[in-house]
């Protein structure tokens, strides 16, 4: 009996090699984009439904797809553009004062020293303190760039997406080489997770950032706006949460010498603020996909270094959809086809 390859094996080998070497080579020139089409199909499911209930009223589907874009710009550009504010002008004040930082982490490991009789404050560079707080902080406002590069591709693919949808979706028919149920299965989990990725983890993030402003402002916090903003970007990180706005803002009530607003915040944020947060989920669990913490916490890992600030969404929603791709293989190749 021949050990010998079939050559129809060869040449399916040898086509699959070339489709490998050409995907990675267009993915690698592409990743600049990809923020911007992750963002173009996350919106796409959100708004294909009202496309498609405008359209049977007899709207024509350019000016449809143009003003459903103008709308989305309305209600996510600009309050996003208004955070970015925030914190831009934040970043401004901490890399113009980034010598003050410096010598103020100092002051503080010299006060640890006194209290621990250990000698290190001595040893510290503050120089490259100083080089590490202004290159992180320039690069927190890099990424603000990125964002807007994003945005601008993300309107365009969304566009022709919206008038096109009948064509692209016969393409993945077509080049997609899976069974025709498994690509229903692909389609329908997939709106799943990008509703659940795209509106479930900012919106239970926006509340909890709601009820936390509340206390800021009945105890007094300055620049309540300013750590709203920091509250909802903690709430959308696992095992960190609005921790990351409440526990400075207690530090600087404490530094201040208002003591009794700065437990009151403490107080306010897990009795009140921790408390929604399985209020809020529990509610949109009920509509949505539920995400494990585990997948948002590694989503969030690798999407802010890939796609900046929106890769607390785009991040989480990578991974899942990589999950959701494991199952359908799975179900693709499994020996028990069907069952996973």
């Amino acid at each position: 009996m021949s050990n010998r390859i079939p050559p129809e094996t060869i040449r399916q080998l040898f086509i699959l090699t070339v489709i490998v070497a050409l995907l990675i080579l267009i993915s690698k020139e592409m990743m600049v984009y990809i923020g911007g089409i992750m963002g173009a199909v996350t919106l796409y499911v959100i708004l294909e439904p009202l496309q498609i209930k405008l359209e049977k009223k007899n709207w024509n589907a350019s000016l449809t797809a143009g003003l459903l874009l103008l709308l989305t710009f309305i209600a996510l550009v600009i309050p996003l553009a208004g955070m970015s504010y925030l914190l831009s002008s934040r970043v401004k004040t901490a890399l113009d004062n980034s010598n003050k930082i410096a010598e103020t982490i100092k002051s503080e490991l010299v006060k640890l020293q006194e209290l621990t009789s250990m000698s290190f404050s001595d040893s510290i560079n503050m120089e490259a303190i100083q080089d590490w707080i202004a290159t992180h902080i320039q690069d927190i406002a890099s990424s603000g760039f990125q964002t807007i590069f994003s945005i601008s591709v993300m309107f365009f693919i969304l566009y022709f997406m919206l008038i096109n949808r009948k064509k692209w979706k016969e393409a993945i028919l077509i080049y997609l080489p899976l069974k025709k149920r498994n690509i229903e299965l692909l389609g329908k989990e997939s709106n799943n997770l990008v509703k659940s990725n795209a509106i479930g983890i900012p919106l239970v993030a926006l509340l909890q950032g709601i009820v936390a402003l509340i206390g800021y402002f009945i105890f007094g916090v300055e620049n309540p706006f300013f750590w709203f903003v920091i509250t909802v970007i903690g709430s959308m990180i696992p095992f960190v949460g609005t921790a990351l706005g409440i526990i400075p803002v207690a530090a600087l009530l404490f530094a201040k010498g208002d003591t009794g607003a700065a437990i009151g915040i403490l107080i306010y944020g897990a009795a009140v603020v921790g408390a929604t947060d399985n209020v809020f989920r529990l509610i949109v669990q009920q509509k949505l996909a539920d995400i494990h913490p585990v997948v948002t916490l590694i989503g969030v890992l690798v999407g802010v270094p890939l796609f900046g600030f929106i890769g607390l969404v785009f991040g989480p929603l990578l991974v899942s959809l990589l999950l959701l791709i494991i199952k359908i293989y799975k179900n693709e190749y499994g020996k028990d086809e069907g069952v996973i």
